[in-house]
C-alpha cells in the first residue's frame, strides 16, 4: 500500500461522451456490425476515435463512492492495451472509422508512460503529450477550414509548445509522484492533465495580453500583435487592430477547448474523474473571477490591500499552485489529511509565486521576466507591493511618495527615469523589503505542511525543491525572521501586524477565515473537493483576529 492511499482505485468506465461523427464529404468506411477487429485494425495508421455513449455505474446503496476499489470488469476496464493505447495518444476500448484526416503524425515519438523515465525529465515528457495531443488537433482543425488552421490553430499549438517552464505540469506530475502513485495508468493521466493545463495557460496569457494591450509576450510579439503584422496594410488601421484583438480572443477560446477536451477524453476510475473535473471546473471559474478582479480594480483604481490579496488569491495562488497540487494527488488517490496538506501549502506558496511576480515587474530583468520592466504600473493595476508602499506612504504622510506612485499609476508613457521614481518608492518606505519577508514566511509555512504529509521520500524532496523554486527561493533557505523589520525612520509600522490586517478587514468586508489564510497565517485549510468534510473555520471577532494573526507569526518565527 503506497503511504497516502487508503486503497487502490483501479480503472472504471469513463463518463458518457458525445459520439464523434465524420466531417461531411469525407471519406467513411465503417465497420459493419459484429465484425472482428484485429490488434492493427483498432489503431489505424489514419482514423477518427468514436466512442458509443456509455453509462458509469453508481455506488452501489449510498455507499461512498470513493469506496470503489475494486478491479472494474468488462467495458472500461484497464488492460495492458489500454494503457498501450493511452501511452500512443490513442482512447483505448473506442471504436474506429477511417477518413481522411490523420489523427496522430507517425514522425511524432511514441509517450514513454514509465514514470521514473518521466522524472528524469518532466516538462520533455509534457512536451511529448503536447506533441501527440496538437497533432490531432491541428488535423482536425485542418479538416475544418485551412485559413482558420493557419492563423488561429498553428499559433495556438506554436505558443503552447514553446510554453514557459512547465511550472504547473510539473506541480501535477509531483504531486502524484510524492503521492506514492507509479503505475503506467496514473502517469498517462498526470501527462495529460499537466498538458490540459498547457493548453489553459495559453488561453489566459492570451486572452490577458488582449486585456493589457501587452505587444510582447516571452520576449516575442504578442498572439494579437502577430496577427495584426501579418495583416497590416490589408485593411484601415483600427480595423487590422480589431481583427488583431479578435484573433486573439478566438485563439483562446479555442485553447480553452482543446484543454477541456483533453481532460474530458482522460480514462480514469470512476470517482477520481468526478474529483479531477470538479477541481479543474473550480479552477477554471476562479482564473476568471481573479481576472475579472484584477480588470475591474485597474479600471475603478481599487488598490485596498485585501482585494488586492483576494485577487492575487483567485487568479494565481489556486490555479498556478494549489490546485495543480490537488489534481495531482487526486490522480493518486490520496487521502483525505494528505490532500488537505498540500492544498494548504498551495495556498501559501502561491501567494508567495504572486508577490514574487509583482516584484519582478518592478525589479525584474525584462531579459529573464520576457516582458517590458513596470507593465503593472503602467497599466496601473494595483499589485500588493504598490498597495502597501501606498498604505505605509499614506501613514507617514508623505506626500511626494503618494505624488509619484498617483502619477505613475496608468501612466502608459512612463519613462525608464520615471520609473526609477517608484522603485525609490517601494524602497524607501520599505515596501519591497516587507514583500520579500512576507515570501519568505509565506514559503516556509507551506514548506511546513508539506512536511506535515505522508509523502513519498525522494519524490517528496523533488516536490518541496520545486515549491521553492517556483516562489523564486533558493533550494535550500534558512528560516525567516519573525516580521520585516520596521521601515526607514518616518515611514510608519508595517502594515502587517494583527490589529493593522484586522482593521483593513473589517473595512473592506473580506472574510475572516479566507483573510487569515492569505495573510500567511496557518489556519486550518477547507478545501472545495467534494468528498472531504472537514470543520468549518470559526468567525473572529476584531480582538481575536489581531490575536491570532499574531499569534501565527510568532508560531512561524519558532
Amino acid at each position: 500500500m503506497r503511504p497516502t492511499q487508503a486503497k487502490d482505485h483501479h480503472a472504471a468506465p469513463p463518463p458518457p461522451v458525445p459520439r464523434l461523427v465524420a466531417l461531411p464529404g469525407s471519406p467513411v468506411r465503417a465497420r459493419p456490425e459484429g465484425a472482428a477487429a484485429d490488434a492493427e485494425g483498432d489503431r489505424p495508421a489514419s482514423g477518427t476515435a468514436v466512442r458509443h455513449p456509455r453509462g458509469v455505474p453508481g455506488p452501489p446503496g449510498g455507499a461512498d463512492p470513493r469506496a470503489l476499489g475494486a478491479h472494474a470488469s468488462g467495458p472500461g476496464a484497464t488492460d495492458g492495451h489500454a494503457v498501450d493505447a493511452e501511452a500512443h495518444g490513442l482512447d483505448a476500448g473506442v471504436h474506429t472509422v477511417d477518413t481522411a484526416v490523420p489523427v496522430i503524425d507517425a514522425a511524432v515519438p511514441a509517450i514513454d508512460a514509465d514514470a521514473h523515465t518521466v522524472d528524469v525529465d518532466v516538462p520533455a515528457a509534457v512536451g511529448r503529450t503536447l506533441d501527440h495531443v496538437l497533432a490531432d488537433r491541428l488535423a482536425r482543425a485542418r479538416a475544418a477550414d485551412l485559413l482558420f488552421a493557419k492563423d488561429l490553430a498553428e499559433r495556438v499549438a506554436r505558443f503552447t509548445r514553446e510554453g514557459g517552464k512547465r511550472t504547473r505540469a510539473r506541480l501535477v506530475w509531483w504531486s502524484l509522484r510524492a503521492c506514492g502513485a507509479s503505475d503506467p495508468a496514473s502517469a498517462v493521466a498526470a501527462l495529460r492533465i499537466g498538458a490540459a493545463l498547457e493548453l489553459l495557460q495559453t488561453c489566459a496569457l492570451v486572452h490577458d495580453d488582449v486585456m493589457d494591450g501587452a505587444a510582447l509576450r516571452r520576449g516575442r510579439p504578442a498572439l494579437h500583435a502577430d496577427v495584426r503584422a501579418q495583416y497590416a496594410g490589408h485593411a484601415p488601421p483600427a480595423r487590422v487592430d480589431r481583427l488583431g484583438e479578435s484573433a486573439a480572443i478566438l485563439a483562446g477560446d479555442l485553447a480553452l477547448a482543446w484543454a477541456d477536451d483533453l481532460v474530458a477524453e482522460t480514462r480514469l476510475p470512476a470517482w477520481t474523474a468526478i474529483v479531477v473535473r470538479r477541481l479543474w471546473s473550480d479552477m477554471r471559474t476562479e482564473m476568471v473571477a481573479g481576472q475579472y478582479l484584477d480588470v475591474q480594480g485597474q479600471t475603478t483604481a481599487a488598490r485596498s490591500l485585501p482585494r488586492t490579496l483576494r485577487a492575487a488569491c483567485l487568479k494565481s495562488a489556486l490555479y498556478s499552485v494549489e490546485r495543480p497540487l490537488a489534481l495531482g494527488a487526486a490522480l493518486a488517490g490520496a487521502d483525505d489529511t494528505t490532500l488537505r496538506a498540500l492544498c494548504s501549502a498551495g495556498r501559501r506558496v502561491g501567494m508567495a509565486f504572486q508577490l514574487r511576480d509583482d516584484l519582478n515587474d518592478v525589479f525584474g530583468d525584462p531579459a529573464r521576466t520576457g516582458k517590458p520592466a513596470g507593465g503593472d504600473i503602467r497599466e496601473g493595476k494595483a499589485t500588493y507591493v504598490t498597495a502597501l508602499a501606498r498604505a505605509r506612504a499614506e501613514a507617514a504622510a508623505d506626500h511626494r511618495a503618494l505624488a509619484v506612485l498617483d502619477r505613475a499609476s496608468g501612466d502608459a508613457e512612463l519613462t525608464p527615469d520615471g520609473l526609477d521614481e517608484v522603485r525609490e518608492v517601494l524602497v524607501v518606505t520599505g515596501a519591497r523589503a516587507a514583500v520579500e519577508a512576507k515570501i519568505a514566511r509565506l514559503v516556509a509555512q507551506g514548506l511546513r505542511h508539506v512536511d506535515r504529509a505522508c509523502l513519498e521520500p525522494e519524490s517528496g524532496r523533488r516536490l518541496r525543491s520545486l515549491l521553492r523554486s517556483v516562489a523564486g527561493e533558493p533550494p535550500h533557505a534558512t528560516a525567516p525572521p519573525l516580521r520585516p523589520a520596521p521601515g526607514p525612520a518616518g515611514t510608519g509600522p508595517l502594515l502587517t501586524s494583527g490589529a493593522d490586517v484586522t482593521q483593513s478587514l473589517a473595512m473592506s468586508g473580506v472574510d475572516v477565515p479566507e483573510a487569515l489564510a492569505m495573510s500567511g497565517v496557518d489556519v486550518p485549510e477547507v478545501p472545495t473537493i467534494p468528498g472531504v468534510d472537514v470543520p468549518e473555520v470559526p468567525a473572529l471577532s476584531a480582538p481575536a483576529l489581531s490575536q491570532t494573526l499574531d499569534t501565527g507569526a510568532e508560531e512561524t518565527a519558532r
